[in-house]
């Protein structure tokens, strides 16, 4: 089976990057198209990438167009449509808001989309940056998302098979797309490792600390919980690294907190640690489609204090792995981590319920599905039509 694997850009490592890890994973020999690549961007995480077979596109000759990769957003057709996928029998698009599914296929390949999201920035939904704050990107932001709209939905229905994150992202794909989805959830790290440096192993065992392990963007709302704890003197740890970031340091310089602490990115051996050392961990995101970073705290018996939206409610089970605030205000945020001292959440339910989400139950029903949907496809190729390639290209 000739496979390709589709994705974005690779300039930060998330969930989509975890995603995009395991289907390589599954298929190592399959080479990876996309946008870019940045090494250095993609911090303790680059080393494992940098061996895979990386195609890039275009961009990736242009420095210019490379670095404004966002505001330049509209450039994402031709970027897609620039590759020659002639050869593949299969074609996995790991997709969030660049795109990628837009990749013109042969009508007799098999294209499949794992969507993390539709971009949020087309639809209403918060973003990293407040991009209308300003007059003249607002027009601007206006006139490229009308264009990109057109584009997304076009996009959509050049895939032959959708699969969502979570149940969110799949009634958004049947909201804006008309298109049906199954789901499998992303994959997530449920085994726990010793560390190999034993520099925190000795200070994080207490827990007695809060944690938030996020990118640092604007919808991520991680000053809700610096005010929080600031306002209850809780001792609390961030891990990640973002626009945000500065924006996050000047507020605890503000407050002149001595118990909250910017960690920045760190390797994973460290990461795990840290959240094996964690009383709670407090994720304050807003719509988010399904959010790993709470099953990964969950798989180390560490319960959830989680803002009740998007997929987050899919994961943890309120008042046994964890509780949910209903508004987006530090007070609401302050009774929830009142309530959860009150509450006895043991540490095995939590581990339980993260293994629901393993890595290995990734792999094994992404796999099904492929050989599936490629089986199916070549039971009834031969009734494919010249005109299933205009479909595909142009919807």
């Amino acid at each position: 089976m000739k496979i390709a694997l589709i994705h974005g850009f690779l300039k930060e490592y998330g969930g989509a990057e975890r995603v995009l890890e395991a289907l390589h994973e599954i298929w190592p020999k399959a080479p990876v198209f996309t946008a870019f690549v940045d090494f250095r961007g993609l911090g303790p995480h680059a080393e494992r990438i940098r061996k895979w077979d990386i195609r890039e596109s275009w961009v990736a000759r242009l420095w210019l167009t490379k670095k404004l990769h966002s505001p330049l957003r509209f450039l994402a057709p031709l970027i897609w449509e620039s590759f020659n996928l002639d050869k593949y029998e299969v074609v996995i698009s790991s997709s969030g808001w660049y795109i990628c599914r837009g990749v013109v296929t042969r009508p007799e390949t098999v294209h499949i989309c794992y969507l993390h999201h539709p971009p949020r920035h087309l639809y209403g939904y918060q973003t990293s940056l407040d991009w209308q704050k300003y007059l003249p990107v607002r027009v601007y932001g206006h006139l490229v998302n009308h264009y990109l709209r057109m584009y997304d939905y076009l996009a959509s229905q050049r895939v032959d098979f959708f699969i969502a994150n979570s149940n969110e992202t799949q009634k958004r794909i049947a909201k804006f797309y008309r298109r049906e989805s199954v789901v499998i959830y992303p994959p997530v790290k449920t085994q726990n490792s010793k560390l190999k440096t034993q520099n925190y192993n000795a200070k994080l065992k207490t827990k007695d600390y809060f944690l938030c392990v996020s990118r640092l963007a604007r919808a991520k709302n991680i000053n809700l919980a610096i005010k929080a704890c600031h306002e209850l003197r809780l001792p609390l740890k961030i891990v990640g690294k973002g626009r945000e970031e500065k924006n996050l340091k000047s507020q605890i310089s503000n407050l002149k907190s001595q118990n909250i602490e910017l960690l920045g990115e760190v390797p994973d051996d460290q990461l795990r640690e840290i959240y094996a050392g964690a009383k709670a961990l407090i994720f304050p995101a807003q719509d988010e489609e399904f959010g790993i970073v709470p099953v990964e705290a969950m798989a180390h018996g560490v319960p959830v204090i989680a803002y009740r939206s998007g997929g987050v409610k899919e994961t943890v089970i309120e008042g046994k792995t964890g509780v949910f605030f209903d508004e987006l205000t530090v007070e609401s945020l302050i009774k929830e981590i009142k309530k959860l001292s009150n509450l006895e959440i043991k540490k095995e339910d939590c581990i339980r319920q993260a293994k629901k989400f393993s890595k290995e139950r990734f792999k094994r029903e992404i796999k099904n599905f492929v050989n599936q949907k490629l089986k199916q496809q070549r039971k009834f190729s031969h009734t494919k039509m010249p005109c299933d390639r205009m479909i595909k290209a142009y919807g």
